[in-house]
């Protein structure tokens, strides 16, 4: 039975949409905890920093491809089932990341774990939309984005003191715990969500047709891209924020953690303001003042250095900005690309994630290749992310009126 509210009677977030939450900040943690370790691990291997890199883009690369093989799956066989297999495969790549011994193995064994790691969330978005309807879908984002949120605060920090302590291999034991514990919380407290009339044949002259009737959407291409295009936005922060802040504007590493965290706050603050307004406001207004706002501050932001005015509190107060209005802008753009998907809300969620990380990898490749001794890489991606966003709204998203699928 659909509900529109994902909160218990008593006001907290219930138990199985925090296990939902917490697979879907797999992702978030396996990058996060990893970053600070960069430097130790070209150390110890004896390989350059780029080689190290690589570890991350194979990761990615896992995240974007693997999702589309997760949606159909869950669409025939249900939700829980590939998620074991997910969750397993991202536990079996991790540990063994712990034995590596040459930086080759790591790249291997990290496209493994992206591959795994992804069912968290190609999955978790479809359980919530069977479990809450099109309606209560964005406020339930919304509320997982709390604990999403903590990710990116939590994680560089809890990183840097694994490394401190025990080493790089130690990070990969944490993963491996973490998925672990998600196995067995699994067990207990999800309960499968796909109603047995909605499972769909898995033949893939059938599947390939479903993702070629879904590219052919406009509907839901329009918002897949806008939130992927925001997203990209925010990968370039990532990818570009380390090299801005610490290296040019001298901020020190051992406080970069801060900078990161409190982004990380005004993203969760967001989100739970967003919680309350989708009760009120329709998601389409709320989305289109928020990439209104995600685009200007972004603009202006790269405007200015340009123009040569390298202000770090300009700088920071543009970035808090941006990612605040992504923390808005990314439930409520996956909860309209789900709306009308709802007899096959996983395939739509596979190929959503995949056309979203696929940006991401662009943005992030953007930022490797096109880096100088000013800010400019940085602004001018997370323009040219927010801006794009914004146009593709105006121009294609809110001119859709869709009939449910």
């Amino acid at each position: 039975m659909k509900t529109n509210s994902p909160q218990s009677k008593h006001g907290f977030i219930p138990p199985w949409l925090m296990l939902l939450a917490a697979l879907t900040a797999i992702g978030s943690l396996s990058i996060d905890m990893y970053l600070p370790s960069f430097p130790a691990i070209a150390a110890d291997l004896g390989v350059g920093a780029n080689q190290v890199q690589l570890t991350l883009a194979s990761f990615l690369v896992g995240l974007a491809v693997g999702q589309l093989f997760y949606g159909p799956f869950s669409d025939r066989y249900g939700r829980k089932p590939p998620l074991y297999f997910a969750i397993g495969l991202y536990l079996l790549a991790s540990l063994a990341c712990i034995f590596a011994q040459d930086i080759e193995t790591i790249i291997v064994l990290r496209f493994f774990q992206g591959l795994g790691g992804c069912g968290g969330f190609v999955i978790s978005r479809a359980a919530i939309r069977d479990k809450m309807g099109a309606e209560g879908a964005a406020h339930a984002y919304s509320l997982m984005m709390l604990v999403f949120g903590l990710a990116p605060i939590l994680a560089p920090l809890f990183g840097g003191f694994v490394l401190t302590l025990w080493g790089w291999r130690a990070i990969f034991v944490s993963l491996t715990i973490f998925a672990a514990a998600c196995m067995v919380a699994m067990h207990y407290v999800m309960e499968e969500s796909l109603d047995p009339q909605h499972a769909r044949p898995l033949q893939l002259g059938r599947v390939c047709r479903q993702y070629w009737d879904l590219l052919h959407d406009k509907q839901f291409m329009s918002y897949a891209l806008c939130g992927g295009l925001a997203q990209a936005g925010l990968f370039a922060y990532i990818a570009g924020s380390p090299h801005v802040l610490i290296e040019l504007h001298g901020i020190p590493a051992q406080y970069y953690g801060l900078v990161f965290g409190s982004n990380a706050i005004g993203l969760i603050t967001a989100s739970q303001i967003n919680a309350r307004l989708v009760k009120k406001q329709p998601l389409e207004r709320i989305l289109k003042y928020t990439l209104t706002m995600a685009a200007g501050v972004s603009l202006i932001s790269a405007i200015a250095v340009a123009a040569g005015v390298n202000s770090l509190p300009l700088l920071l107060i543009g970035l808090f900005l941006y990612l605040s209005s992504y923390g808005m802008i990314s439930p409520n753009a996956i909860a309209m690309v789900l709306k009308y998907q709802g007899k096959q809300a996983g395939t739509a969620s596979a190929l959503a994630g995949t056309l979203q990380f696929a940006l991401g990898v662009v943005s992030g490749v953007s930022m490797s290749l096109w880096q100088n001794d000013s800010a400019l890489p940085l602004t001018s991606v997370m323009a040219f992310c927010g801006v794009s966003a914004l146009a593709l709204y105006h121009l294609v998203a809110r001119k859709q009126q869709p009939a449910a699928h």
